[in-house]
């Protein structure tokens, strides 16, 4: 029996029952198995074979007996430690429940009120263990369980014990990096021998980061390229990847990821403060903060059946609007054209901004993926102040038309542009009277204008033999 599982089932014999084998991580793999004594379900985690080696059983069962006394509500507890055919192990709760790390890869980013929620018990857990002396080194979402709604961390001195700290000189000759590189600290990815509770207020930063917007603040194709970027790079701001995240939230989250321990919050009781001092004021953890609650109501506002049915009461009224005044002024028929075309082109936009707004809300309220392109670009306020452009745009054309044909100014000042003639209006030109000594200057005139309104592409001058046939 040489596998890790046959060896801890002969090891455990009699007092646990090993059930399956439920993950492997960097530094353990957990088992779930009943313990016969208690006649409960519980987890066991055994360390690595090689590192049970290079760690020593002494150095770890001291570390997990500090751990073990640690008794808060977000921390799960440890029911048992020690050592079996070679193999270290702890024995801790079996949380029917998921992990944050499971949630974050089923859903991406979480709902503000969700994450808010959350951060705060982790941070009143490393509070708690920080004003003991325990600095965790590995906070990340595989270490974070959910269980009825709560955060419970796990693995408090786990990864100190692995660090290892012998009782005159640091272990540094094991050859494991101590953490997990997408959330380490500077000073952990550069090995300093000098970190302290800091360093587990970074890696909350990393992992509300990647709660809000479903990634960490770095990534790369190796640790390396990950670690480097811990040291060197600067994060992106948490609102470049989410927009709706609150300015004190963000602010909160950015000022853990400062590269310097000594820009950053200096306590995890100063992180608690500031997320207390935001908490919705409600004693039902079942309710939903602001936000939630107004992205709920715009996924009713986005309805699609709404959506249709107030833009077609919108449209009705308007294009109502537009024939009304067309004919109780004697508008042009143009205006009444464009007011149907913007209309019109007003039916695809209204549908595409309430898909986006209607995702937006779910990426608010359920934690889906963001959305990105033009749907990132459409919203009610947009669209509204497009349509009300417009229309806008519309009505100063309208009065400016207006306002030409009234004072005869340019091509829509003739007497057809303003409705007096019909296009190509039949005219019937009647001789001038003359009154003056010259008997042919009537006659002449008014061949003159008969010459002059023939030239004109607007009108048809009847000649003299058709008149009677007109009349």
């Amino acid at each position: 029996m040489s596998d890790p599982m046959s060896r801890l089932t002969s090891a455990l014999a009699g007092r646990y029952v090993i059930e399956q084998e439920l993950g492997t991580g960097g530094t353990a793999t957990v088992y779930r198995a009943h313990d016969v004594r208690h006649d409960r379900t519980v987890a066991i985690k055994v360390l690595r074979p090689d590192l049970a080696a290079s760690v020593g059983s002494e150095r770890f069962l001291r570390e997990i007996r500090i751990a073990a006394n640690l008794s808060h509500p977000h921390i799960l507890p440890l029911h048992d430690s020690g050592e079996a055919n070679g193999l270290l192990y702890f024995v801790m709760p079996y949380v029917e429940g998921e992990s944050l790390r499971d949630r974050l890869s089923r859903k991406g980013a979480l709902s503000i009120s969700e994450v808010t929620r959350l951060l705060r018990e982790v941070v009143d857990a490393l509070a708690f263990a920080h004003k003991r002396g325990i600095v965790h080194r590995d906070i990340k979402p595989d270490n974070v369980m959910l269980a009825d709604r709560h955060a419970l961390v796990t693995d408090f001195g786990v990864a100190r014990a692995v660090t290892g700290v012998a009782t005159s000189q640091r272990m540094t000759s094991i050859g494991v990096a101590v953490g997990t590189p997408a959330y380490m600290a500077p000073e952990q990815a550069a090995a300093d021998a000098d970190i302290d509770h800091r360093a587990d207020l970074y890696a909350l930063g990393v992992m509300a980061y990647e709660m809000l917007t479903g990634r960490p603040p770095f990534q790369g194709a190796t640790s390396q390229v990950v670690m480097i970027a811990h040291v060197t790079e600067p994060p992106p701001p948490v609102t470049e990847h989410r927009p709706d995240v609150p300015g004190w939230l963000a602010d909160t989250v950015m000022r853990c990821l400062e590269k310097d321990p000594a820009d950053r919050w200096q306590s995890a009781e100063e992180v608690r403060a500031q997320l207390e001092a935001h908490a919705t004021p409600t004693g039902d953890q079942a309710a939903v903060d602001t936000t939630t609650l107004s992205a709920q109501a715009l996924l009713r506002r986005s309805e699609p059946a709404r959506v249709l049915g107030l833009f077609a009461a919108g449209a009705a009224l308007v294009l109502g609007l537009a024939y009304g005044v067309t004919i109780l002024l004697g508008l042009p028929a143009w205006v009444f054209g464009v007011a149907a075309t913007i209309t019109a082109a007003g039916l695809p936009l209204a549908v595409f901004t309430g898909r986006a707004e209607r995702h937006r809300a779910r990426a608010r309220v359920g934690g889906a993926a963001r959305a990105s392109g033009l749907a990132a670009w459409l919203t009610w306020r947009r669209a509204g102040a497009g349509g009300a452009l417009a229309f806008g745009a519309l009505a100063a054309a309208t009065a400016g038309y207006m306002a030409m044909r009234l004072l005869g100014i340019g091509p829509v000042g003739t007497l057809v542009a303003s409705g007096v003639l019909a296009e190509r209006e039949r005219l019937v030109l009647a001789d001038f009277e003359n009154r003056t000594a010259d008997s042919a200057l009537g006659e002449a005139v008014t061949e003159l204008f008969r010459i002059d309104l023939a030239q004109s592409r607007a009108v048809t001058v009847l000649e003299p033999a058709q008149v009677a046939a007109v009349l």
